[in-house]
């Protein structure tokens, strides 16, 4: 029996969870394979890191809740 007989043998004996799994997995591999990411710049990160910093500082913990609930205001209640 070849290798991948038996590969298929054994994925047909999965779970049905875990066939949709290994098929994610491999659609994954595949699509890496045949559309690979273009290569970054060397300077990539340093240059998005600069796009975020600003002059103020961080919000705080209280501040980060105001946002996130007025968030939800706007997205449900509107």
């Amino acid at each position: 029996m070849s290798e991948l007989e038996e590969l298929r043998k054994k994925a047909l004996n999965l779970s049905v969870s875990d066939q949709l799994l290994l098929l994610k997995a491999i659609t994954d591999s595949l699509n890496e394979e045949l559309r690979p990411r273009p290569d970054l710049p060397p300077d990539f990160v340093d240059r998005m890191i600069g796009i975020a910093k600003t002059d103020s500082p961080p919000p705080n913990d209280e501040e980060v809740e105001a946002m996130l609930e007025e968030r939800l205001v706007e997205k449900y209640l509107k």
